[in-house]
């Protein structure tokens, strides 16, 4: 059984929504098991049984919360025990040109940092999942492709 961890941070529940639309993707693919935890509440246990790593997070300046910081500050004690798990990134931003690719970038660079692998997409929002307030229709299936295609992914990689 795969296992992804979908962990976020959200003060106005924008991006808690989209992390359980995420969450309904992965679900979609048999053999995952899907954990969705609050940042402040997820430990490094929980990343390192999980197969794949799925962050979320409000655009704040064009970075990730606090939060959601805190907990890959603290990762620095399991580095290079990430390696070869899959990551993406989602945020909820303000505005249009307000930070939001930045903020995914913030995320990403934090997996890469960590030698992950990182599930990007070719056609739309190439860098992971992006909404403008509270997430509409066509953001929410944004996050559920996003979870489908990183549980994919996960499943291809496990099987190997």
């Amino acid at each position: 059984m795969a296992k992804i961890i979908i962990v976020y941070h959200s003060k106005s529940g924008n991006t808690e929504k989209m992390a359980f639309a995420v969450a309904e993707g992965a679900k979609q693919v048999e053999s995952v098991e899907v954990t969705v935890k609050k940042a402040n509440q997820t430990s490094l246990e929980d990343l390192l049984n999980a197969d794949g790593i799925i962050m979320g997070s409000p655009t704040y300046y064009g970075q990730m919360s606090a939060k959601l910081k805190a907990l890959i500050d603290e990762s620095v004690r399991i580095h290079g025990k990430l390696e070869g798990k899959v990551g993406a990134a989602f945020t909820s931003s303000g505005g249009t040109a307000s930070g939001a690719e930045t903020t995914l970038l913030s995320m990403v660079q934090a997996m890469l940092v960590h030698g992950m692998i990182v599930q990007g997409r070719a056609s739309d929002k190439h860098y992971g999942a992006a909404a403008v307030g509270c997430p509409d229709e066509k953001a929410l299936e944004s996050c559920k492709a996003l979870g489908k295609k990183v549980a994919n992914l996960v499943v291809k990689l496990k099987m190997q």
